[in-house]
């Protein structure tokens, strides 16, 4: 159940950490969209383990293979199925996590609720699963294109190192310059060596993440329980260890009263506009034309490679010391994931309003 997400562009995924695959089917994709396979295999690479040191050391190409769907380089509109192998599974590092239960992992909840579960990698609640997401992310990407639409997230807070709340103080073309994901080189420099700090003893840290969304047409979104920023808190909330949404001032608005919160209206050139954007693109559930903005905060990875007190199936204590290839720090590879989720949301929400025009 609940293995879809989406309303017209809708992607269906499959797959466990230690299976054959991670895959999944695209419904609603628009047809004669240009299909940059080279694009889509970037994006999953921004995804991938073993990118850096700060990363988990588990080796896997990611190599994206499209099932259906395209037809001489453009969509047909028919649904795209897609395969993404998995190389290099050591699932006999798990073979002690069996019958524990792993500390703020799904072990529990997975086998209160099914009765069993795959504990190699994590099974099903792995973030390995989140491929899917950026496949089907990167197609939405290319239909967003055609319309203006550009979406840039990056790492604007681990642990205690933050950089300032307004993303319009940096040039986020160079987020990509590092490999924490961070527009501010000073910034990223010190963020690498606490995650490098936290990763030698055998700890994981937390951060945020912030997404900017540009050229969003005014109008998507519905006024009641279809509000854009609702549609984008539930697929950011879905992401593996977010614990955390806001947009526009979001909890920061609270300090400040609503004759500095609010964004007056302005006529400029013949076009009306806001001389602020406290609202974060998002008015009455309903997309204004600004900048869409909205952060996302990460826990600390559960796994840690130290020991931790915990109980097995049978309730009797115990203590675990987990083994295997981990990231101390999520946020460098969760960025694609967020991108991914936003474009999604944008363009089913755009495909929606479509819909309710004809």
């Amino acid at each position: 159940m609940m293995n879809t997400f989406g309303n017209i562009f809708r992607l269906t995924t499959f797959g466990e950490s230690h299976g054959d695959a991670i895959g999944g089917v695209i419904d609603g994709m628009p047809a004669g969209i240009p299909i940059d396979i080279e694009f889509i295999q970037k994006e999953l690479d921004r995804r991938k383990p073993g990118q850096s040191h700060i990363t988990t050391g588990r080796k896997e190409a990611d190599q994206v293979e499209l099932l259906s769907g395209v037809y001489e380089g453009k969509s047909t509109g028919c649904p795209i199925g897609f395969l993404v192998h998995n190389t290099n599974q050591h699932s006999n590092d798990y073979d002690n996590m069996q019958d524990l239960y792993r500390p703020s992992h799904a072990d529990y909840t997975y086998t209160y609720k099914y009765g069993t579960r795959d504990h190699r990698g994590g099974g099903r609640s792995s973030a390995r699963v989140t491929i899917s997401r950026c496949v089907a992310g990167a197609l939405a990407k290319l239909v967003l294109k055609e319309i203006g639409v550009s979406i840039t997230a990056y790492t604007s807070q681990v642990g205690h190192i933050a950089l300032d709340r307004d993303y319009r103080i940096y040039d986020l073309s160079k987020t990509e310059t590092n490999i924490v994901r961070c527009p501010d080189s000073k910034k990223a420099e010190d963020m690498i060596k606490l995650i490098e700090e936290v990763k030698a003893e055998g700890d994981t840290i937390g951060g945020v993440i912030t997404c900017v969304i540009k050229g969003c047409p005014a109008g998507l979104g519905e006024p009641e329980f279809g509000k854009l920023h609702a549609m984008l808190g539930a697929a950011m909330l879905s992401i593996n260890a977010v614990k955390g949404f806001e947009y526009g001032e979001g909890f920061e608005s609270i300090t400040t009263r609503g004759s500095e919160q609010n964004d007056i209206f302005v006529n400029e050139n013949g076009r009306i506009t806001t001389l602020t954007n406290h609202s974060g693109g998002i008015q009455g559930g309903i997309s204004n034309g600004q900048d869409i903005y909205c952060r996302i905060a990460f826990k600390p990875v559960a796994t840690l490679l130290r020991e931790q007190k915990t109980v097995d199936k049978n309730g009797q204590e115990t203590v675990l010391t987990a083994k295997g290839r981990h990231d101390p720090c999520v946020l460098p590879r969760a960025i694609p994931i967020v991108e991914s989720m936003a474009a999604m949301t944008i363009l089913d929400a755009f495909l929606l309003n479509k819909a309710v025009k004809m």
